[in-house]
């Protein structure tokens, strides 16, 4: 008995959530420059744990870049830890660029619908709490009218029974620490990563195909 109940809390640490430290990136990716990114279009979501939101969108054609970090809170340069404890109204968010020629901010819609479970409440997967809640920052009456018809479009299609995504206006972002950014990337064999980041991409390729970058040979 005594081995079962260990093997459980080792595997309820392994998928607790992104709250696994690991600043021993295993590999290394060159960002953008400011310059290089001002060309591009910008979108905000927030759909629970941001490494799993962030490989997801940087998994689809014509976006060139994904940060993560936290939205729609009421404390300014917040912390993970501060963020964590529920009481900075965060949520985990991502900001996507994106070159709108290639992608439509429908599209962004489609992939952020396709990859994650709009109708738990402050819940995504092994994750709860209002930072993993669903949520589209909108920026101009344009994406608040897309997001919202799109919403409807989904419930009249019955695609899901309820939808709990807040719809709500950009006001900041605050870029998460470092060692969050391109997580899954650089640590494929962090536990979480493996058990819930990586089949969570998997489950959107699948679902999406169409949506994906061609793989460089």
């Amino acid at each position: 008995m005594k081995h079962v109940i260990f093997f459980l809390i080792v595997t309820l640490l392994s998928l607790s959530a992104c709250g696994q430290k690991n600043k021993t990136p295993e590999v290394s990716k060159t960002p953008k420059t400011s310059a290089e990114l001002s060309k591009y279009q910008v979108a905000y979501f927030g759909s629970g744990c941001f490494w799993c939101v962030e490989a997801i969108y940087e998994s689809v054609k014509g976006v060139a870049e994904v940060e993560s970090g936290y939205s729609g809170g009421h404390v300014e340069n917040p912390s993970y830890e501060a963020v964590c404890t529920g009481t900075t109204g965060h949520a985990e968010t991502v900001k996507i660029y994106y070159d709108s020629t290639l992608v439509s901010y429908d599209d962004l819609l489609k992939v952020f619908y396709d990859s994650h479970d709009p109708t738990t409440a402050n819940r995504q997967g092994p994750d709860a709490g209002t930072q993993y809640r669903s949520a589209i920052f909108y920026q101009n009456n344009y994406e608040r009218d897309h997001a919202k018809a799109y919403i409807q479009k989904l419930l009249l299609e019955k695609k899901f029974p309820s939808i709990t995504t807040e719809v709500v206006k950009y006001t900041a972002f605050y870029k998460a620490e470092e060692y969050h950014q391109n997580f899954e990337c650089r640590n494929p064999n962090n536990g979480y990563v493996q058990a819930v980041s990586q089949p969570r991409l998997e489950q959107f390729k699948i679902k999406a195909p169409e949506m994906l970058k061609t793989e460089k040979k």
